[in-house]
């Protein structure tokens, strides 16, 4: 076996530093324009945060601009307005990955399990989620989002149920992991501080870490991205260029390997400053005002 360095540079991705910025971009709105196979939609205007209701006519005007550039949507709760996205995205076209919002509230809890349900019995719901990285805030036990679960697939036992979290934790929660039909995985080198040289070398092992804790089950990557603007995290480091080039390369991978991924995100969201700090407003493919970043 000799030396290939065509294949080595393909598990890192294509080869991008000599690119000029103009290069970067136009690669980029090639790759846009081609299609993703999913998208996270982001639903909050500027000041606005969750709690707030959001309108038919926000959610209507986003999602008019990014339809021609994916399959797919996910969306993250079936309440407050939420719930009109799946069925807006339906009329536009598009595949639903609709999410109910658990958190420490039993009262919400039931409301959004009851809205993803009826979403379902409506026909707007190709894949339900229940739960996003609950274990991971330790928001409820894990016998509580099992209950949960069951409630879900016991009312709509012929769409496919998961729940999503951080890819490692279907590793550590094999109950979890069994009772999804769908392993639904957050896939983050930016959270791990992983430098952006390496990043899609890491993520490629993240997902193969779900997978293997999948048992046969399909992996999806429920969200993964990079962030424009901010502080960094150890060796990663948010900026223009570094955002751009983890978009292209790990479009071009999820293409090539055929792996169902939902970019994390559609718009910059200025709300989650709060939990994530600066950098928390920066990963959408649109700012704030819905301008195309890149």
């Amino acid at each position: 076996m000799s030396f290939r360095e065509d294949k080595i540079k393909s598990l890192a991705g294509l080869k991008l530093d000599g690119k000029t910025k103009k290069g970067l971009n136009n690669l980029f709105k090639r790759i846009l324009k081609s299609g993703m196979h999913g998208l996270c939609f982001s639903p909050y205007e500027e000041g606005q945060e969750p709690g707030q209701e959001v309108t038919e006519a926000q959610i209507r005007r986003r999602m008019k601009i990014i339809k021609p550039y994916t399959k797919w949507i996910r969306s993250f709760s079936c309440t407050e307005g939420n719930e009109l996205i799946p069925i807006i995205a339906k009329e536009f076209g598009i595949k639903t990955l609709v999410g109910a919002w658990l958190g420490d509230n039993d009262e919400i809890n039931k409301k959004e399990i009851a809205g993803l349900i009826k979403l379902a019995k409506a026909g707007y719901v190709d894949m339900a989620a229940v739960g996003n990285e609950v274990m991971y805030r330790k928001d409820l036990t894990e016998e509580q989002l099992l209950a949960f679960m069951g409630e879900v697939k016991q009312a709509i036992p012929n769409i496919p149920m998961g729940y999503v979290d951080a890819y490692y934790e279907f590793k550590q929660r094999p109950k979890i992991t069994e009772a999804c039909d769908v392993i639904l995985a957050n896939c983050y080198p930016y959270w791990e501080g992983c430098s952006a040289e390496y990043s899609l070398l890491y993520m490629k092992d993240m997902y193969q870490q779900a997978v293997k804790a999948a048992n046969g089950k399909k992996v999806i990557i429920t969200e993964t991205g990079w962030p424009s603007f901010g502080e960094g995290l150890d060796g990663a480091e948010p900026s223009y260029d570094n955002a751009l080039k983890y978009f292209i390369n790990s479009q071009v991978w999820s293409t090539e390997d055929n792996i169902e991924m939902f970019y994390f995100s559609s718009f910059d969201e200025s709300w989650k400053v709060g939990a994530e700090g600066v950098v928390g407003a920066y990963w959408g493919l649109w700012d704030k005002s819905e301008r195309l970043k890149f």
